[in-house]
């Protein structure tokens, strides 16, 4: 088989250091080890904007935010005129399914608007687990199957803490779904998109699961004292948890810790608690991966099973990653911290793609379609602005070198109360993290050779002066080379 299946998992929120096989602390995946040691690992992927819509509307199409001017969480709908990857695999003759979330356009509220044409055949829609449309959520669906009332088990202003038991649990629906669509295709190619929710707060994983991991083993999060203070400085520019917080308030072990305050009248799911216990949400955090990682290992179970596993590229990847604690900030925002800009990504298809190998190169996830496409003889979408891993992948050219720099994005992206209505943007050149809050005149500057944490902010540093002023004409330059043109010019006027 020439033309290979699609099979593009994709978790919602999901650090870059929480796969066992790169050695990260409390991280446990065999089956995603397994999946890296029959391809190829990027241990520094980067997505294109630290919030949901803006970076699944760059890695569908394979274009920057800036281009697509999909910015923001919440949008009325989808531009017409953006060509999605799936509907390029779906002319070319593939079989399309998508399960889980698009969000691609406002789930609050109305079952998600989809695009005029995204390309799936079969759409197994769910945004979030919690049982918020009366109809077209297929989950509650499945569940209903089942015999399970989902407004029985689902407490919307759930935190931190066991949630519902594995087998009825939406990783484990979307997995059932997923074997069902690549059962019935295995005689002509499919792309098959999982778009799972976990490991997005709430940090609710089965109670069975979160028995697993020892809270006391667990590292804690990236924390200075110093962190409280710089983040005052920047209290006015857009975060879901606002203000930093000691993790140490939370922490039952310390001297500083302080009982939990209660939980304000109509908090949700997306309400960041006040103070935080940073190892038990790092031990729900990973049990929540834990069970994903099950799901990944039963669907390599049902290729193998059906002859399919030779003849099919697997992609392992996620959206954007979370704070997690970090810096004394939870969930996520404004800010292009390597726990939220940076994600896992991992390529597999025997005798295609390299084994055993984990890549340094800078890569973005705006980099996928035109890699994807590439891996089966399609042509590339008209204006993608990407550049397609296929040759690193397959060993035509090094494993370690792709890109000069990475960008990353955020105008405007989360529909907050009290938003501020940030603007901002992030360029990386592997050594120098320029971060600009361009609607608060202020930024952040970090060498992450010398301070792998990013703790010491050069922004304001008179040594760094020049430094600074070179990146920021380098990262105008590279968002202005990934501006969207406009229509397809066909004459001189």
């Amino acid at each position: 088989m020439t033309q290979p299946n699609i099979l593009w998992i994709c978790t919602d929120q999901q650090r870059w250091d929480t796969l066992s096989f790169l050695g990260h602390p409390g991280a446990r995946t065999p089956a995603i080890d397994r999946l890296a040691a029959e391809g190829t690992a990027f241990d520094r992927a980067y997505c294109q904007s630290p919030i949901c819509t803006p970076s699944r509307a760059s890695f569908l199409s394979g274009k920057y935010p800036i281009a697509t001017g999909v910015q923001r969480n919440g949008n009325i709908g989808f531009p017409g005129d953006i060509v999605l990857v799936p509907r390029i695999f779906r002319d070319a003759g593939y079989r399309t399914g998508l399960i889980g979330k698009l969000h691609l356009s406002r789930a609050q509220g109305v079952v998600e608007t989809r695009p005029a044409d995204d390309g799936y055949d079969e759409f197994y829609w769910s945004h979030h687990p919690d049982p918020d449309w009366e109809t077209g959520h297929d989950y509650q669906d499945w569940l209903a199957e089942r015999g399970v009332d989902a407004t029985a088990i689902y407490d919307p202003g759930r935190t931190i803490g066991p949630g519902v038991d594995a087998d009825v649990h939406q990783t484990t629906w979307a997995g059932d779904r997923a074997k069902r669509f690549m059962r019935a295709h295995a005689d002509r190619p499919w792309f098959l998109s999982i778009n799972l929710f976990d490991p997005h707060p709430p940090f609710d994983p089965p109670a069975d699961y979160l028995a697993r991991f020892d809270r006391a083993a667990m590292p804690g999060p990236v924390f200075a004292p110093s962190d409280l203070d710089h983040q005052r400085r920047l209290f006015e520019i857009d975060q879901q948890s606002r203000v930093a917080v000691d993790p140490r308030r939370g922490d039952p072990d310390s001297d500083l810790y302080e009982p939990p305050a209660p939980r304000p009248e109509g908090a949700t799911h997306d309400t960041p608690p006040e103070t935080w216990d940073g190892k038990q949400v790092r031990a729900c955090y990973h049990a929540m991966i834990a069970l994903i990682d099950d799901m990944v290992g039963d669907l390599m179970g049902v290729l193998d099973e059906t002859g399919q596993r030779r003849d099919t590229l697997v992609l392992f990847m996620s959206d954007h990653g979370e704070m997690l604690g970090d810096h004394g900030l939870i969930y996520k925002g404004a800010r292009f911290y390597e726990g939220l800009v940076r994600v896992p990504m991992i390529f597999s298809w025997p005798g295609y793609v390299r084994e055993g190998v984990v890549s340094d190169a800078l890569v973005e996830l705006v980099d996928i379609p035109q890699t994807i496409l590439g891996a089966a003889g399609l042509p590339e979408g008209e204006g993608m602005q990407g550049k397609s891993l296929w040759p690193l992948l397959t060993g035509t050219v090094p494993a370690d070198a792709h890109k000069p720099y990475v960008l990353c994005e955020y105008f405007d992206a989360l529909g907050m109360p009290d938003a501020r209505h940030t603007r901002a943007s992030m360029y990386f050149d592997g050594r120098h993290k320029l971060s600009v809050y361009h609607s608060h005149g202020t930024g952040e500057l970090y060498d992450l050779e010398a301070d792998p944490s990013e703790f010491t902010d050069l922004w304001d540093d008179p040594a760094s002066a020049a430094l600074r002023s070179d990146l920021t004409a380098r990262a105008f330059d590279a968002l202005m080379r990934v501006c969207e043109p406009g229509p397809r010019r066909t004459g001189p006027y």
